[in-house]
């Protein structure tokens, strides 16, 4: 299990934080040369991370529409991690709302805001970029949002917040240092994994710190809610959309990516640190581990 944090450490880790942020960060309106040419040679992603990998359907495609594909599969991710980032803005905000002004821990609440008003910007100037949709989650997921926002907080909120920047992180790390992937979406991706490490250690040591005096049954419900979110964000993460950018019918190549071994392992891959550290604190356990079971993420 995590150690115990005093209140104390809370304030010592945002004062590390905010120099952090100081000396580190980035304005991708400045700091990306969005005119620089895309690379036709280049991919958007390992091929072994595109759904359709490893299938029939995959093998139907031509080297251009495996491409192709890639490009609307990033797009659907940036577009769902653009939604979600307004939503822990949001979050963030009531958050801070109940914190003293004068606290470091409150004023890296407000910095992080900042953080993911660039990066929402930054995904859009990419989709635009590039020439996809905005994708973004489904219409019921979407109207399912407010209810979520009014009534997630404390551990569930913390640990919601992990479970979507340390999946996505994991895939954009594989990127980076990729010379057969994109410049211009190695770049996006080194800028948001630089900031997100410091968003990640924020909300995993709040999360420790709500969890200290958590009743069982609180556990539980916190629990329940943050693999309903685990669940959601695996299943909405390609949107069926995409498969008709190379001409495929988008409900016959979901079924097909649903049911395909190598996208269940590229899940469990990008869940893999963060579900290690929720089983760690005690946030993954009882009768909704079967939440996380049937997304693949365990």
């Amino acid at each position: 299990m995590a150690r115990a944090l005093q209140p104390k450490d809370r304030d010592l880790t945002a004062t590390r934080l905010l120099e952090s942020s100081v000396r580190n960060s980035y304005d991708p309106l400045l700091d990306i040369d969005w005119d620089a040419p895309v690379e036709p040679d280049k991919g958007y992603l390992p091929p072994e991370r595109v759904s359709l990998y490893g299938t029939e359907l995959w093998d139907s495609l031509s080297a251009e529409q495996r491409i192709e594909l890639a490009k609307h599969e990033v797009g659907s991710t940036a577009s769902v991690g653009l939604w979600t980032e307004i939503v822990l803005m949001q979050l963030l905000a009531r958050y801070a709302e109940g914190l003293d002004p004068r606290s470091p821990h409150a004023q890296y609440a407000l910095t992080e805001i900042g953080d993911e008003t660039r990066h929402s910007i930054m995904f859009a100037k990419a989709l635009t970029r590039f020439g996809v949709p905005a994708y973004g989650p489904p219409r019921v997921v979407r109207k399912l949002s407010p209810l979520f926002k009014s009534v997630v907080g404390g551990a569930s909120m913390f640990a919601s917040v992990l479970v979507v920047e340390e999946m996505t992180d994991r895939l954009q790390r594989s990127t980076v240092d990729d010379e057969t992937v994109q410049p211009l979406i190695r770049m996006v991706n080194r800028i948001h994994v630089i900031e997100e490490a410091r968003h990640v250690r924020y909300a995993r040591e709040e999360l420790v710190r709500e969890l200290q005096n958590v009743s069982r049954p609180m556990l539980e419900l916190h629990r329940t809610v943050t693999a309903v979110v685990a669940y959601t964000v695996a299943d909405i993460l390609v949107h069926p959309r995409v498969y008709a950018a190379v001409g495929l019918d988008p409900k016959q190549a979901r079924a097909v990516a649903a049911a395909n071994p190598h996208h269940h392992e590229t899940l469990r891959w990008m869940a893999e640190k963060i579900v290690a550290f929720l089983t760690d604190v005690g946030m993954i356990g009882g009768p909704s581990t079967a939440l996380w079971r049937s997304a693949h993420l365990i």
